[in-house]
């Protein structure tokens, strides 16, 4: 497996797809989604790019972020209904924990069922991307179309380059602090 030509085409400081009059195919741009959500660890978004070709090889053409979600989920994307707290915090804690971070939830325990019942995912959400960003990472939240919330992390100096890559794709993103 090989990584596309366009291994960088973005520069750290903030590449501007709008600006640009090149085509981009959706391949090179979820390659450059994949670096993003995988900042350091390259092996796995070669992984996950092996994935969505093979998928797209065997026709499954769908929806570009609905087929990145399915390959990134738990490794290094999230995916949760509108009410599972509990899921949202297990997922947050195992994708910060790739980076050696753990988000506080401003509770002694987190998995507390009486806290678990007194919130909900959009003030999790907004807590862990408060969190993160004192870390110089940022929590993501992808429009998923229905009452489930999705998305990821990647670093915060990114931030420019994953709203253009989203936005080449289709894909309406907000930061978690604002969620759909």
């Amino acid at each position: 497996m090989s990584a596309p030509d366009n291994e960088s085409d973005y520069e750290d400081d903030g590449y501007d797809f709008a600006d640009d009059d090149r085509e981009f195919d959706d391949e090179a741009l979820v390659w450059q989604l994949l670096l993003l959500i995988n900042p350091g660890d390259e092996d796995t978004a070669l992984q996950q790019f092996g994935r969505f070709r093979e998928a797209r090889e065997e026709g499954e053409a769908g929806d570009v972020a609905d087929l990145v979600q399915e390959i990134i989920d738990w490794t290094s994307g999230y995916y949760v209904d509108w009410k599972d707290t509990e899921t949202f915090i297990d997922a947050i804690a195992q994708l910060a924990a790739r980076w050696n971070l753990r988000v506080d939830w401003g509770v002694e325990d987190p998995g507390d069922e009486e806290f678990l019942a007194g919130t909900d995912v959009p003030e999790l959400m907004a807590r862990a991307y408060d969190r993160l960003r004192e870390h110089g990472y940022t929590l993501w939240n992808r429009d998923t179309g229905g009452d489930a919330y999705a998305g990821w992390i990647a670093l915060r100096r990114d931030d420019e380059n994953m709203q253009a890559v989203c936005a080449a794709l289709g894909i309406d993103l907000r930061p978690g602090s604002d969620a759909f």
